[in-house]
């Protein structure tokens, strides 16, 4: 999963995204995903595949999910056969692939556009398992909240639906001035029990995993390679659902993996933030 935050200049023409194999300028390295979205007299979203110097077949889209003057955030996630791409939490479009994903090396992003923020959440093995959702992306209905909701922490939000392979959760806020803890949990329907307990610890710079289950705590999980939070700072924590783990990103870096002990995924219907923290956003897609 890449994660791009940014903004569009109010005199943008157009900008690009560009997943490149190699940054070869000449002979110009291939281009496995092209996503060129335009602001013109009829806005639109081109996409296209660059190989051996030449462009192949467009595909466009006649809608616009961004705004020029305003802040965006884009996540695409890559999947075995296809991009899907989702724009301020709402599925945009698909592209599938047309180079081997193995070729792809390098992130390309130009035109007018600020960027603020990139980050890259890496495969695992079983991250392409057919076993993801093709219809991930498509969850309006399964949004748990957008920033004007009540994000009053402790917070509490309901996965209508439960969770499921391929969906991912990002968590924005800022942690107190004085903070010493922060907890996120995935709570099982219908029971006490937590799939996943996310517990950062700043005073013990100790990032605690664990789960909850038939009354009883597992087995805690600490190891870390560097503690990512610190007190009275901003961050963004990213939750992927893989078929095998959540897979966990703080402020753009991958973090941790934790193997899931509650295998069946759609119990998991409750997302729960306390703590020393204010939030600012949060949403499942």
């Amino acid at each position: 999963m890449v994660l791009i935050q940014g903004s569009v200049p109010p005199n943008a023409d157009r900008f690009q995204v560009d997943f490149t194999c190699g940054s070869s300028v000449k002979p110009r390295a291939d281009v496995a995903f092209h996503f060129n979205p335009r602001f013109g007299r009829s806005p639109c979203i081109v996409c296209n595949t660059l190989q051996k110097e030449r462009w192949g077949r467009e595909e466009i889209l006649y809608q616009m999910p961004f705004t020029v003057g305003a802040a965006f955030e884009i996540i695409f996630l890559v999947l075995k056969d296809a991009f899907k791409v989702a724009v301020n939490g709402a599925h945009v479009l698909e592209y599938k692939h047309r180079l081997e994903l193995e070729q792809v090396d390098t992130l390309l992003i130009g035109g007018k556009v600020k960027v603020q923020a990139v980050g890259i959440l890496p495969a695992s093995s079983s991250s392409v398992s057919p076993a993801v959702s093709t219809s991930s992306l498509h969850t309006d209905s399964n949004l748990l909240l957008s920033a004007t909701g009540d994000l009053s922490v402790p917070y509490r939000g309901e996965l209508l639906k439960g969770l499921s392979v391929g969906q991912s959760i990002t968590i924005k806020g800022a942690t107190n001035q004085h903070a010493q803890s922060v907890c996120v949990n995935l709570r099982v329907s219908d029971s006490t029990d937590i799939a996943l307990h996310l517990n950062p610890r700043l005073k013990k710079q100790v990032f605690v995993r664990n789960s909850f289950l038939s009354d009883c705590w597992g087995a805690e999980e600490t190891k870390v390679d560097s503690f990512p939070f610190a007190a009275g700072q901003y961050f963004e924590m990213i939750i992927l659902c893989d078929s095998q783990q959540f897979r966990v990103a703080v402020n753009g870096l991958h973090q941790v993996d934790y193997k899931h002990r509650v295998q069946d995924l759609s119990r998991i219907t409750q997302l729960e933030v306390l703590g020393d923290l204010t939030l600012q956003d949060v949403k499942i897609i």
